[in-house]
């Protein structure tokens, strides 16, 4: 059964990590002035795939349990803003717009964090490496912003 789900949230997740092909960064984004933290490009899709996959097991393990309604929302709010920052950000290279949607991506990835810990602890701390890194990307896309105001 946790299979199954797996392999479901992990399908929802392929297909945010999908816009990552469609719009990828490029020379627009090489050109950006960045801040010195930001990370070698190489670390970006290793710690996505690490992610997606945490996450996507961490949903799993929620979804069999009695309550887990809300839980499971969340997850569906937060794929569908994970989806749309790639577009937003590399796609139309809205900036301000893009970190928007990182912000409220955030929220809703603390609010799921929250409600899976509640239905099963485990499923709640994997989520936590996600908000760690949704918190650096937010650092990165704010100075990208303020440092490239276009």
């Amino acid at each position: 059964m946790v299979l199954s789900y797996f392999l479901l949230f992990l399908l929802a997740s392929a297909a945010a990590a999908a816009t990552g092909v469609i719009f990828r960064p490029g020379r627009w984004y090489e050109d950006l002035r960045k801040p010195g933290f930001t990370p070698p490009n190489w670390v970006f899709p290793v710690a996505w795939t690490y992610l997606y996959l945490s996450v996507a097991y961490a949903a799993a393990r929620v979804a069999p349990l009695e309550g887990s309604q809300v839980a499971l929302a969340l997850f569906a709010v937060q794929i569908a803003l994970n989806t749309l920052w790639t577009p937003v950000f590399f796609g139309a290279h809205r900036l301000g717009l893009g970190m928007g949607v990182l912000v409220l991506l955030w929220l809703a990835v603390a609010a799921m964090g929250a409600a899976f810990l509640r239905l099963d602890p485990i499923a709640g701390l994997l989520v936590l490496p996600y908000l760690v890194w949704l918190s650096l990307a937010a650092a990165l896309n704010w100075r990208v912003w303020r440092d490239n105001r276009i």
